[in-house]
């Protein structure tokens, strides 16, 4: 660990001061020995160090999405050469190299802040050990060394014996208690982290090489915490532990308002961004606005969900513009005034209300009773009365007329002429 703290030496020195800085500030409040003062300080330096890392988890948000877009072509190499997976593999590491994307992106806010870490380890390790370090004099080295959180000093580690956490003026099992839970809890937020980013924020349609990257870090990374996280003093355990609910807290946001495209939370984002934007006809926020422009700019090249959203707004009479922004389509109906006529057009052509069978049926039935009574009456009274009463008819007659197909009052059929 000497060879180690030696490498980040350079960033000691600023690291101590920060903390010193924000000691004098909580230490005027809860008082300058208690663990309150320091416990504050280090989380302090936590939102510092992550606000001054937010450029680059938005270099790692974009580089993600660059991903994302060659989500397609990822899926053609993979059917490609889906029996050769060195082949596999190597074109993959040739479609990075030309795009310029990088699939160890999401790494960078934890390769960055490990200077910090490992600075602020040495800080810590040199309290425990009543050395001075930094800007830390003596009268602050005995100061932290008083400072308890929980009953845990400030220095203590969960692998510390009985005699050397005595003499921080703490007990044994006070120490392993509150460093087992802060264990714990540092793992369990890092184990969901990585578990929202995988089951909520990947494109699910495609498997790459990625993904399988990342699902691997998603139980690497608790299990490492927990191992190595029983030599991490107290201070540092708060450190990480902040870390990481910083870390799940940004990426809640993230999930929340700018989802992967083609994952489960892009679903859900688009389906109340259709909500929304049919309750009030317009958008609000630039963030809206990038994500329609987007879409827009997709064309054919679009997911399930975006193809979702177009047609959502498109039954409510509006159409997304290259721009972002939403507009009245053409085909909108236009605004009905009092008398129930569109305004500035012609009246709506009203569609005749539909009727059920039994309501056909019998208004059939009452429309063809009437007529058929008068065609009848109209023929009695054009017939003479010598035509009115009908002549008898012989037996052989009728069957003639039967057999020879002659149709009763109508055109008669021609008969056939190999017939007698």
């Amino acid at each position: 660990m000497d060879t180690i703290a030696s490498l980040f030496s350079f960033i000691t020195t600023p690291v101590s001061w920060v903390i010193v800085q924000f000691h004098s500030v909580y230490g005027a409040i809860f008082g300058p020995d208690t663990g309150w003062a320091w416990g504050l300080s280090i989380v302090s330096l936590v939102i510092l160090i992550r606000i001054c890392l937010i450029p680059l988890f938005v270099k790692q948000i974009k580089a993600t999405r660059a991903m994302q877009t060659l989500q397609p072509e990822m899926k053609k190499i993979q059917e490609r050469y889906k029996n050769d997976k060195q082949r596999q593999s190597e074109e993959m590491m040739k479609l990075y190299k030309e795009t310029g994307t990088n699939p160890l992106s999401s790494c960078l806010p934890i390769l960055a802040q490990s200077p910090f870490f490992f600075a602020l380890y040495h800080v810590l390790n040199g309290i425990a050990t009543g050395k001075t370090i930094g800007v830390i004099d003596d009268q602050l080295l005995e100061s932290a060394r008083k400072a308890h959180i929980f009953g845990a000093p400030l220095a203590a580690k969960f692998t510390d014996s009985a005699d050397k956490v005595a003499q921080l003026g703490a007990t044994l099992t006070d120490v392993r208690v509150v460093t087992a839970i802060m264990i714990v809890m540092m793992s369990a937020s890092q184990f969901y982290t990585q578990r929202q980013l995988m089951t909520k924020n990947v494109d699910t349609t495609v498997k790459t090489p990625f993904m399988q990257q990342q699902k691997m870090l998603m139980y690497i990374f608790p299990v490492m915490f927990a191992v190595f996280g029983i030599n991490f003093p107290v201070g540092v355990l708060v450190y990480w532990l902040t870390t990481n609910v910083w870390t799940m807290g940004q990426q809640m946001y993230v999930i929340h308002n700018n989802p992967t495209p083609g994952s489960k939370a892009q679903a859900a984002y688009l389906e109340r961004l259709t909500k929304r934007v049919t309750q009030h006809g317009k958008v609000r926020g630039r963030g809206e606005k990038a994500i329609i422009k987007a879409i827009v700019a997709k064309g054919r090249d679009r997911n399930e969900y975006e193809r979702k959203f177009i047609n959502g707004l498109s039954k409510a009479s509006l159409a997304a513009q290259p721009d972002g922004t939403v507009l009245k389509s053409e085909g909108a109906v236009a605004t009905v005034t009092e008398d129930g006529t569109p305004a500035g057009g012609a009246p709506r052509r009203q569609q005749p209300k539909r009727q059920s069978k039994s309501q056909r049926q019998s208004a059939a039935k009452h429309a063809d009773e009437p007529t058929s009574l008068q065609k009848a009456d109209a023929s009695e009274d054009d017939k003479p009365e010598a035509a009115k009463k009908p002549a008898p008819k012989s037996a052989g007659q009728g069957r003639s007329k039967a057999q020879s197909g002659q149709r009763k009052g109508g055109p008669q059929r021609p008969k056939s002429p190999s017939k007698k």
